[in-house]
């Protein structure tokens, strides 16, 4: 038997590549760092010669001529420690807005060759280890999604002057980009709906008010609601959770037991809110209308089938990816901020 003694294939390198190309191996580092510069059929010419020769650019070498690490960072900032029962870690992955989000981010980062990483703050300290590793320089950039109005981290990015954008508007009025959804106009779609059917014994499960999206949807349902002149609607708060909105959805039914339609500030509240009303003995829609806020996968979940505010969370995810790998490429700063229009989805439960 005799061994096979043939030397390795051996990897492509950039003057295969202006060979195959029959350019510079300068025009071909240029279209591989993305310099702008480069006439745009020679970058075709260019980079069809990288197909065909299967050269994969030393990512170490690159980052020395670009100063770019070609990954971003997620970070998910909460209020402060839970209990063990409901751990931070385990709410965020079982939500379904936060799957709709990195699917949206992942559909434009990967075709671009961007890597992601997923960093939690949800204390001072855990604060404090996500600025010393973004100052180090790990990531190119990142995408923040805040859960409450007073989280100091939209200021903290901002001093680090690495490109960011909010997953939402911050409370307070800061530079950095943020791309949301119109939450107050889609709540007042809510209410327009619940009294377009006549009802008018309304109540609402209301988001946690510590954060700008509970707060929003609270008042654009209160204030549509007032300008159809209805102005007595108990609110019970829950926060975003399956359970919340079923302990929101009993003390609502203890101070209105004659309730005809809710409006549920998330469809995962709704979720937990609708079997309460069942078992009270009430059918849905033609007792009680129930809209929810998110169009998530909990909508269809949900039984019946949940009418509800869309929000366009994936389209939302990948313009806040694109905003950021520009001010990253082009070093632009901050672009402007982007908001997008809510619409009603209506199904069985209204």
């Amino acid at each position: 038997m005799t061994a096979d003694v043939s030397p390795p294939v051996r990897p492509a390198t950039l003057e295969d590549v202006a060979a195959v190309a029959g350019v510079s191996r300068a025009t071909v580092s240029r279209v591989i760092n993305g310099a702008t510069t480069v006439d745009p059929v020679l970058r075709q010419v260019v980079e069809e010669a990288v197909a065909a020769t299967g050269y994969v650019p030393n990512r170490a070498a690159r980052s020395l001529v670009t100063r770019r690490t070609d990954s971003i960072a997620l970070v998910v900032s909460e209020r402060e420690r839970r209990a063990v029962a409901e751990p931070f870690v385990g709410r965020m992955f079982s939500d379904p807005h936060f799957g709709r989000v990195v699917t949206g981010l992942l559909d434009v980062l990967r075709p671009a060759g961007i890597q992601m990483v997923l960093m939690l703050a949800d204390d001072a300290v855990s604060r404090g280890q996500l600025l010393s590793y973004l100052r180090q320089g790990h990531v190119d950039g990142v995408v923040l999604i805040s859960s409450h109005a007073d989280d100091p981290l939209p200021g903290l990015l901002h001093g680090t002057r690495l490109p960011a954008v909010l997953a939402s508007a911050p409370a307070q009025p800061t530079p950095l980009t943020h791309v949301e959804a119109d939450q107050h106009a889609g709540a007042g779609l809510a209410a327009d709906h619940l009294v377009a059917l006549g009802r008018r014994r309304l109540v609402t499960v209301a988001g946690p008010q510590d954060r700008p999206a509970g707060r929003a949807r609270l008042s654009g349902f209160l204030e549509a609601l007032a300008a159809h002149g209805i102005t007595d609607v108990p609110s019970a708060e829950g926060d975003f959770t399956h359970a919340g909105g079923a302990s929101a959805m009993k003390r609502l039914l203890g101070e209105r037991p004659d309730l005809d339609g809710v409006f549920v500030a998330s469809d995962l509240m709704a979720l937990g809110a609708l079997p309460v009303l069942l078992r009270a003995g009430l059918d849905v829609p033609s007792d009680v209308a129930v809209v929810g806020f998110d169009d998530s996968s909990a909508a269809l979940a949900c039984d019946p089938p949940l009418t509800t505010v869309r929000q366009p969370v994936e389209e939302m995810a990948a313009e806040m990816a694109r905003l950021l790998l520009r001010q990253i490429r082009t070093s632009d700063g901050p672009a402007p901020s982007v908001v997008f229009p809510s619409v009603l989805v209506g199904r069985e439960s209204a």
